[in-house]
């Protein structure tokens, strides 16, 4: 009996995420907490995590708590940073599963502290300050006071106050006049936790951007995301950074036909046929995470070249305008992947439809199946 091959699939490369997680920590000579949030960026929470503490990884790095525990869950023992917490967090869990946690203000703290009194479990925390990215974090002028706090719950045996940081708003442009205002402020919080007595925590500012262009946000660990992937977080060739992309997006054609001149492709006939020509179905659309807006746009490898989608992206499917070239069902395609195999690359797709390569690889799901290659981490 043959075995159907997957209609659609993500395939990702364990050892390419073990080699940038390598290249990386190489390049900074220093530890390195390595982000995978959001489903390991699409590419698999546990098996990204793996994968990067295989290439070195000193900690790994989640937004919410639920990601962290997770990761307990499936056996990873590493240290573990949460950082996305809002009102009524699960502390207690937190805690109980050994997860440091950050902190933005001082009503985040008296909820932790409770959770301390819960468990009796000391806390490990990040104190975050806002230095100008004005989303995360406390303020400057809140920082003072957060610091004092925090201060006191370690005095109290509490808390240990393990990590100071901030986020950058501007890292992928290295010349932004941001960049240095946000080192200084962030140096000025760092002096006053200093002076607190709080000397012992880890200072981290440096993104994958960062991480990649710029030393003087280095400090005592750098935290990339995107780049343990192996997409370049200043948006162009992630070879020049050592990096090797991780995902490949593939999907089998379902249906060919010959078509005439004039055919109208798809909802809206935005594409019509100006020849005769063979038109390729391919049985993945928006609710995959093809993005509507790659229709006419967007390349993808078929028969040996890249060609633009073929008008509108649907819901489960899209066409593809193949000329004269032999093509058949069950034939596949290549969305993006590492760029060696004459195929698009993610980022190709994101200048295509004008958004970052960080969210097609969040995003891309629904129907497609996920496969992994490579042996890194291996369980």
């Amino acid at each position: 009996m043959r075995t159907r091959e997957a209609r659609a699939e993500v395939v990702v490369d364990l050892d390419a995420i073990a080699a940038n997680t390598a290249v990386l920590r190489g390049k900074v000579g220093r530890p390195l907490m390595a982000v995978v949030k959001a489903d390991g960026y699409g590419h698999g929470l546990l098996p990204a995590a793996r994968a990067a503490l295989a290439g070195g990884a000193d900690m790994l790095g989640v937004a919410v708590v639920e990601e962290a525990l997770a990761l307990r869950a499936g056996g990873v023992t590493a240290p573990l940073l949460a950082w996305l917490n809002g009102p009524g967090e699960d502390f207690a869990a937190a805690l109980a599963a050994d997860v440091e946690v950050s902190v933005n203000a001082t009503w985040g703290l008296e909820e932790l502290r409770a959770a301390v009194r819960e468990t009796g479990r000391t806390a490990r925390v990040h104190l975050f300050v806002d230095t100008g990215l004005s989303r995360e974090g406390a303020t400057m002028a809140e920082w003072p006071e957060l610091v004092a706090a925090a201060a006191r719950a370690r005095a109290d045996g509490e808390i240990e106050v393990t990590g100071l940081w901030s986020h950058m708003a501007y890292a992928d442009a290295p010349l932004h006049p941001t960049i240095g205002r946000q080192v200084a402020v962030f140096e000025e919080a760092v002096g006053i936790a200093r002076a607190a007595g709080l000397t012992e925590a880890r200072r981290h500012l440096a993104n994958s951007a960062a991480t990649v262009a710029l030393p003087e946000t280095w400090y005592d660990m750098v935290r990339p995301g995107v780049a343990v992937y192996g997409l370049d977080p200043l948006g162009g060739d992630a070879a020049r950074h050592g990096l090797t992309p991780a995902m490949t997006v593939s999907a089998q054609v379902a249906l060919t036909k010959r078509v005439p001149a004039g055919a109208g492709v798809s909802y809206g006939h935005a594409y019509t046929t100006t020849a005769e020509t063979t038109l390729a179905l391919v049985p993945v659309g928006y609710a995959d995470g093809v993005p509507r807006a790659a229709g006419n746009r967007a390349p993808v490898l078929a028969v040996g070249a890249q060609r633009r989608i073929a008008g509108r992206v649907c819901m489960d499917q899209f066409v593809l305008d193949v000329g004269d070239d032999p093509i058949a069902p069950g034939d596949r395609v290549v969305l993006w992947g590492p760029g060696t195999g004459g195929e698009p690359t993610a980022q190709d797709w994101a200048d295509a439809v004008d958004t970052i390569h960080y969210e097609l690889v969040t995003r891309v799901g629904g129907r497609f199946t996920r496969r992994y290659v490579g042996s890194a981490g291996a369980v």
